[in-house]
Protein backbone atom coordinates (compact mmCIF):
# COMPACT_ATOMS: atom_id res chain seq x y z
CA UNK A 1 0.00 0.00 0.00
CA UNK A 2 1.50 3.68 -1.07
CA UNK A 3 1.48 6.28 1.87
CA UNK A 4 -0.79 8.66 1.74
CA UNK A 5 0.99 12.36 0.81
CA UNK A 6 0.81 15.28 2.96
CA UNK A 7 -1.37 17.72 1.08
CA UNK A 8 0.14 20.97 -0.15
CA UNK A 9 -2.19 23.01 1.84
CA UNK A 10 -1.35 21.03 5.15
CA UNK A 11 1.90 21.08 4.79
CA UNK A 12 2.00 25.11 4.69
CA UNK A 13 -0.32 24.99 7.31
CA UNK A 14 2.19 23.07 9.34
CA UNK A 15 5.14 24.99 8.65
CA UNK A 16 3.33 28.34 9.40
CA UNK A 17 2.21 26.48 12.85
CA UNK A 18 6.02 25.99 13.51
CA UNK A 19 6.82 29.13 12.64
CA UNK A 20 4.62 30.82 14.98
CA UNK A 21 5.67 28.59 17.71
CA UNK A 22 8.91 29.84 17.65
CA UNK A 23 8.21 33.15 17.15
CA UNK A 24 5.70 33.12 20.20
CA UNK A 25 8.54 31.05 22.68
CA UNK A 26 11.23 33.35 21.78
CA UNK A 27 8.81 36.56 22.57
CA UNK A 28 7.69 34.87 25.51
CA UNK A 29 11.72 34.43 26.25
CA UNK A 30 12.86 38.14 25.34
CA UNK A 31 9.68 38.95 27.91
CA UNK A 32 11.20 36.36 30.49
CA UNK A 33 14.36 38.17 30.46
CA UNK A 34 13.42 41.81 30.08
CA UNK A 35 11.30 41.09 33.45
CA UNK A 36 14.25 39.72 35.58
CA UNK A 37 14.65 39.71 38.61
CA UNK A 38 10.47 38.43 39.09
CA UNK A 39 11.57 36.07 42.03
CA UNK A 40 14.44 35.40 44.77
CA UNK A 41 17.81 34.97 44.00
CA UNK A 42 20.20 32.59 45.23
CA UNK A 43 24.04 33.57 45.54
CA UNK A 44 25.87 30.05 46.50
CA UNK A 45 29.25 30.34 48.46
CA UNK A 46 31.16 27.49 48.63
CA UNK A 47 32.48 27.40 51.56
CA UNK A 48 31.45 27.67 55.32
CA UNK A 49 29.98 31.09 56.43
CA UNK A 50 32.56 33.96 58.00
CA UNK A 51 35.13 33.82 55.21
CA UNK A 52 35.91 36.34 52.28
CA UNK A 53 33.64 34.92 49.92
CA UNK A 54 30.84 35.02 52.04
CA UNK A 55 31.34 38.43 53.15
CA UNK A 56 31.37 39.85 49.34
CA UNK A 57 28.40 37.71 49.00
CA UNK A 58 26.39 38.98 51.80
CA UNK A 59 27.80 42.45 51.06
CA UNK A 60 26.80 42.33 47.63
CA UNK A 61 23.06 40.72 48.49
CA UNK A 62 21.93 43.12 50.69
CA UNK A 63 22.19 45.82 48.40
CA UNK A 64 21.05 43.80 45.18
CA UNK A 65 17.48 43.07 47.60
CA UNK A 66 17.22 46.81 48.58
CA UNK A 67 18.10 47.62 44.73
CA UNK A 68 15.60 45.11 42.73
CA UNK A 69 12.84 44.56 45.49
CA UNK A 70 12.96 40.66 45.27
CA UNK A 71 15.07 38.24 47.95
CA UNK A 72 18.87 37.95 47.19
CA UNK A 73 19.86 35.20 49.63
CA UNK A 74 23.24 33.90 50.35
CA UNK A 75 23.54 29.89 50.44
CA UNK A 76 26.42 28.46 51.79
CA UNK A 77 27.18 24.96 50.39
CA UNK A 78 30.97 23.96 51.80
CA UNK A 79 32.89 21.23 51.67
CA UNK A 80 35.50 19.60 48.78
CA UNK A 81 37.38 22.55 48.75
CA UNK A 82 34.67 24.57 46.88
CA UNK A 83 33.79 21.60 44.26
CA UNK A 84 30.37 20.64 46.03
CA UNK A 85 29.13 24.32 46.05
CA UNK A 86 30.30 24.53 42.39
CA UNK A 87 28.74 21.55 41.07
CA UNK A 88 25.75 23.11 42.56
CA UNK A 89 25.49 26.19 40.41
CA UNK A 90 26.95 24.31 37.62
CA UNK A 91 24.01 22.08 37.59
CA UNK A 92 21.32 24.88 38.13
CA UNK A 93 18.83 26.54 35.42
CA UNK A 94 20.44 29.08 33.57
CA UNK A 95 18.14 31.40 33.96
CA UNK A 96 20.03 34.27 36.58
CA UNK A 97 17.98 32.80 39.91
CA UNK A 98 21.21 30.66 40.68
CA UNK A 99 24.63 32.03 40.66
CA UNK A 100 28.23 31.52 42.65
CA UNK A 101 30.28 33.59 44.75
CA UNK A 102 33.46 31.80 43.38
CA UNK A 103 37.29 32.43 44.46
CA UNK A 104 40.60 31.99 43.25
CA UNK A 105 40.81 28.57 44.42
CA UNK A 106 37.10 27.18 42.62
CA UNK A 107 38.04 28.22 39.39
CA UNK A 108 41.73 29.11 38.66
CA UNK A 109 44.14 26.63 41.29
CA UNK A 110 40.91 23.37 41.41
CA UNK A 111 41.13 22.21 38.01
CA UNK A 112 45.34 21.83 37.79
CA UNK A 113 45.23 20.14 41.27
CA UNK A 114 42.54 18.48 41.83
CA UNK A 115 40.97 14.74 39.85
CA UNK A 116 37.46 14.60 39.46
CA UNK A 117 36.62 17.81 39.64
CA UNK A 118 33.21 17.41 37.93
CA UNK A 119 32.98 20.71 36.59
CA UNK A 120 35.24 22.70 34.14
CA UNK A 121 34.99 26.18 34.92
CA UNK A 122 35.81 27.79 31.50
CA UNK A 123 33.18 25.63 29.74
CA UNK A 124 30.18 25.19 32.58
CA UNK A 125 30.10 29.00 34.02
CA UNK A 126 30.31 32.43 33.00
CA UNK A 127 32.07 35.45 34.54
CA UNK A 128 29.74 38.07 35.54
CA UNK A 129 31.36 41.25 37.69
CA UNK A 130 34.50 41.16 39.87
CA UNK A 131 33.57 41.70 43.00
CA UNK A 132 37.08 42.23 44.93
CA UNK A 133 40.17 41.54 44.69
CA UNK A 134 42.23 41.06 48.41
CA UNK A 135 45.92 40.78 48.47
CA UNK A 136 47.85 38.42 50.68
CA UNK A 137 50.36 39.88 52.92
CA UNK A 138 53.32 38.41 54.42
CA UNK A 139 53.51 38.51 57.91
CA UNK A 140 55.86 37.49 60.61
CA UNK A 141 55.16 37.89 64.43
CA UNK A 142 56.65 40.72 65.95
CA UNK A 143 59.52 38.96 67.62
CA UNK A 144 60.80 37.97 64.58
CA UNK A 145 64.16 38.67 63.38
CA UNK A 146 63.12 40.31 59.91
CA UNK A 147 62.31 44.00 59.54
CA UNK A 148 61.51 43.48 55.40
CA UNK A 149 60.97 41.50 52.94
CA UNK A 150 64.11 41.83 51.47
CA UNK A 151 65.78 40.64 54.50
CA UNK A 152 63.55 37.49 54.58
CA UNK A 153 64.94 37.12 50.67
CA UNK A 154 68.36 37.61 51.39
CA UNK A 155 68.09 35.29 54.14
CA UNK A 156 66.58 32.31 52.03
CA UNK A 157 69.59 32.72 49.78
CA UNK A 158 72.60 32.06 51.80
CA UNK A 159 70.79 29.63 54.46
CA UNK A 160 68.59 27.30 51.80
CA UNK A 161 65.69 24.75 54.22
CA UNK A 162 66.33 26.97 56.96
CA UNK A 163 62.41 29.18 56.64
CA UNK A 164 59.23 27.65 57.08
CA UNK A 165 55.68 29.46 56.40
CA UNK A 166 52.27 28.59 56.98
CA UNK A 167 49.31 28.17 54.84
CA UNK A 168 45.56 27.40 55.59
CA UNK A 169 45.63 24.07 53.88
CA UNK A 170 47.70 22.41 50.99
CA UNK A 171 47.41 24.39 47.06
CA UNK A 172 45.28 27.14 48.38
CA UNK A 173 45.96 31.22 47.13
CA UNK A 174 48.53 31.38 50.03
CA UNK A 175 50.43 27.86 49.73
CA UNK A 176 50.99 28.69 45.90
CA UNK A 177 51.59 32.44 46.57
CA UNK A 178 54.49 31.11 49.16
CA UNK A 179 55.34 28.25 47.01
CA UNK A 180 56.20 31.35 43.86
CA UNK A 181 57.82 33.18 46.07
CA UNK A 182 60.20 30.17 46.94
CA UNK A 183 60.74 29.07 43.36
CA UNK A 184 61.96 32.48 42.41
CA UNK A 185 63.76 32.26 45.79
CA UNK A 186 65.55 28.82 45.29
CA UNK A 187 64.90 28.87 48.71
CA UNK A 188 63.35 25.46 49.57
CA UNK A 189 61.18 26.87 52.06
CA UNK A 190 59.49 24.41 53.90
CA UNK A 191 55.69 24.48 53.74
CA UNK A 192 53.08 23.65 57.34
CA UNK A 193 49.70 23.33 56.02
CA UNK A 194 46.84 23.85 58.57
CA UNK A 195 42.85 23.51 58.74
CA UNK A 196 42.14 26.88 57.90
CA UNK A 197 43.89 30.52 58.40
CA UNK A 198 43.08 30.69 62.54
CA UNK A 199 45.35 27.79 63.42
CA UNK A 200 48.18 28.94 60.82
CA UNK A 201 47.85 32.37 62.78
CA UNK A 202 48.18 30.62 66.35
CA UNK A 203 51.05 29.43 65.70
CA UNK A 204 52.55 32.20 63.47
CA UNK A 205 52.31 34.23 66.74
CA UNK A 206 53.53 31.52 68.77
CA UNK A 207 56.83 31.82 66.62
CA UNK A 208 56.37 28.52 65.46
CA UNK A 209 56.64 29.04 61.52
CA UNK A 210 58.45 32.07 59.99
CA UNK A 211 55.67 33.83 57.98
CA UNK A 212 52.34 33.31 56.74
CA UNK A 213 50.93 34.85 53.70
CA UNK A 214 47.12 35.56 55.07
CA UNK A 215 44.56 37.16 53.71
CA UNK A 216 44.40 40.67 54.45
CA UNK A 217 40.85 41.12 56.16
CA UNK A 218 42.46 38.31 58.68
CA UNK A 219 45.68 39.38 59.72
CA UNK A 220 45.02 42.92 60.13
CA UNK A 221 43.83 42.81 63.43
CA UNK A 222 46.75 41.23 64.59
CA UNK A 223 48.42 43.74 62.65
CA UNK A 224 46.87 46.80 64.28
CA UNK A 225 47.47 45.33 67.76
CA UNK A 226 50.86 45.24 67.02
CA UNK A 227 50.93 41.25 67.68
CA UNK A 228 52.08 40.64 63.88
CA UNK A 229 54.37 42.72 61.56
CA UNK A 230 52.90 42.99 57.62
CA UNK A 231 56.23 42.65 55.19
CA UNK A 232 54.52 42.78 51.90
CA UNK A 233 51.40 42.47 50.19
CA UNK A 234 51.08 40.17 47.31
CA UNK A 235 49.04 42.18 44.43
CA UNK A 236 50.68 44.20 42.36
CA UNK A 237 49.51 47.91 43.80
CA UNK A 238 50.13 48.57 47.28
CA UNK A 239 46.54 49.02 49.69
CA UNK A 240 45.60 51.79 51.38
CA UNK A 241 44.94 50.07 54.81
CA UNK A 242 48.74 49.01 54.50
CA UNK A 243 50.40 52.24 52.60
CA UNK A 244 53.45 51.61 54.03
CA UNK A 245 53.81 48.09 53.47
CA UNK A 246 55.49 47.29 49.90
CA UNK A 247 54.34 45.01 47.12
CA UNK A 248 56.32 42.06 46.90
CA UNK A 249 56.96 43.53 43.22
CA UNK A 250 58.93 46.12 44.36
CA UNK A 251 60.91 44.26 46.48
CA UNK A 252 62.86 42.99 43.60
CA UNK A 253 60.16 39.88 41.85
CA UNK A 254 58.62 41.93 39.28
CA UNK A 255 55.19 40.69 38.06
CA UNK A 256 55.07 38.97 41.73
CA UNK A 257 50.70 38.95 41.70
CA UNK A 258 48.98 36.50 43.85
CA UNK A 259 45.36 37.40 45.61
CA UNK A 260 42.32 36.01 47.08
CA UNK A 261 39.45 37.23 44.25
CA UNK A 262 35.81 36.58 44.87
CA UNK A 263 33.80 37.61 41.83
CA UNK A 264 30.22 36.18 40.68
CA UNK A 265 29.59 33.67 37.76
CA UNK A 266 26.29 32.03 36.50
CA UNK A 267 25.73 28.72 34.72
CA UNK A 268 26.66 28.35 31.32
CA UNK A 269 23.98 29.15 28.89
CA UNK A 270 22.69 32.06 31.16
CA UNK A 271 21.37 34.82 28.54
CA UNK A 272 23.69 37.58 28.16
CA UNK A 273 21.17 40.62 28.49
CA UNK A 274 20.95 38.79 32.21
CA UNK A 275 24.73 38.76 33.06
CA UNK A 276 25.15 42.36 31.67
CA UNK A 277 22.03 43.46 34.31
CA UNK A 278 23.56 41.89 36.94
CA UNK A 279 27.36 42.84 36.10
CA UNK A 280 25.63 46.84 35.81
CA UNK A 281 24.03 46.52 39.27
CA UNK A 282 26.88 45.47 41.00
CA UNK A 283 29.18 47.84 39.84
CA UNK A 284 26.50 50.28 40.52
CA UNK A 285 26.99 48.63 44.08
CA UNK A 286 30.60 48.59 44.16
CA UNK A 287 30.77 52.54 43.69
CA UNK A 288 28.84 53.73 46.38
CA UNK A 289 30.72 55.54 49.35
CA UNK A 290 29.57 52.99 52.41
CA UNK A 291 30.69 50.21 50.10
CA UNK A 292 34.04 51.52 48.61
CA UNK A 293 34.97 52.41 52.36
CA UNK A 294 34.08 48.93 54.18
CA UNK A 295 36.45 46.74 51.20
CA UNK A 296 38.87 49.58 51.70
CA UNK A 297 39.34 48.89 55.10
CA UNK A 298 39.15 45.17 54.78
CA UNK A 299 42.01 45.90 52.02
CA UNK A 300 40.25 44.78 49.48
CA UNK A 301 40.57 46.47 45.65
CA UNK A 302 37.86 46.93 43.58
CA UNK A 303 36.67 48.76 40.59
CA UNK A 304 33.82 48.74 37.74
CA UNK A 305 34.83 46.00 35.26
CA UNK A 306 32.87 45.00 32.19
CA UNK A 307 31.70 41.00 31.84
CA UNK A 308 34.58 41.00 29.13
CA UNK A 309 37.24 42.22 31.37
CA UNK A 310 36.35 40.13 33.85
CA UNK A 311 36.55 36.82 31.57
CA UNK A 312 39.96 37.97 30.46
CA UNK A 313 41.41 38.60 33.96
CA UNK A 314 39.85 34.78 35.26
CA UNK A 315 41.78 33.54 31.72
CA UNK A 316 44.80 34.93 33.10
CA UNK A 317 44.36 33.60 36.25
CA UNK A 318 44.38 30.70 35.22
CA UNK A 319 46.99 30.48 33.04
CA UNK A 320 48.60 31.47 35.36
CA UNK A 321 48.37 29.14 38.30
CA UNK A 322 48.37 26.37 35.62
CA UNK A 323 52.17 27.11 34.86
CA UNK A 324 52.87 27.45 38.42
CA UNK A 325 51.23 24.16 39.32
CA UNK A 326 52.93 22.02 36.77
CA UNK A 327 56.45 23.76 37.46
CA UNK A 328 56.01 23.33 41.13
CA UNK A 329 54.46 19.59 40.82
CA UNK A 330 51.61 20.41 44.00
CA UNK A 331 48.97 18.56 43.87
CA UNK A 332 45.47 18.88 46.47
CA UNK A 333 45.00 16.51 49.82
CA UNK A 334 41.52 16.44 48.51
CA UNK A 335 42.29 14.23 45.69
Amino acid sequence: MKPKLLSFSLIIHLLISCVCGLISFSSFSQSSESKFPEKPITIVVAYAPGGQGDVFARLISERLTSKWGVSVIVDNKPGASGMIGTRYVVAAKPDGYVLLLAQTGEISINPWVMKNLGYNPSKDLKPIVLVGDAPLVMSVATGSKFKNISEVMSFAKMNPNSLSYASSGTATPGHLCAAALDLYLNGHFTHVPYKGAGPATTDLLGDQVDFFFSSAAGIMPHINSGKVRGLAVSTKKRISALAQTPTVAESGIPNFSFSLWGGLFAPAGTPSSIVEKINTAVNEILQETEIKNRLERDGVLSQKNSVIEFSEFVNQESKKYEELVKTTGIKSEAN
